[in-house]
């Protein structure tokens, strides 16, 4: 008889062990599904925040691009108008010399 229960205590005290680690393991099993949807959530929430970003970059260094373009094509057509007029003076100049040499013959 006391066999018997010993062997029974066993069985139930086995069958309970068993039933903690299964609801325990649902729950870890539970808890590492959530962990795993908050991290790709969180993945594809940084790939769209880095996508907006890196768009942003580009239209803020396309706009800067643009804006030095259009200065140094202002600062090149201003050089170009004081070099035609410095070639101006300089022909004034060639011409005068011309003059002041054939006067002195």
């Amino acid at each position: 008889m006391k066999g018997i229960i010993k062997h029974t205590l066993k069985k139930v005290t086995l069958e309970l062990v068993y039933q903690v680690v299964d609801e325990r393991t649902t729950e870890i099993v539970s808890e590492i599904k959530e962990i795993k949807k908050r991290q790709e959530d969180d993945f594809r929430y940084l790939v769209q925040k880095m996508d907006t970003d890196i768009g942003q970059l580009r239209n803020e260094v396309k706009n800067e691009i643009g804006q030095l373009r259009s200065e140094v094509k202002s600062e090149i057509s201003q050089l170009r108008t004081e070099i035609g007029a410095i070639n101006q003076r300089i022909d004034t100049i060639i011409q005068m010399l011309m003059t002041i040499k054939q006067g002195q013959k």
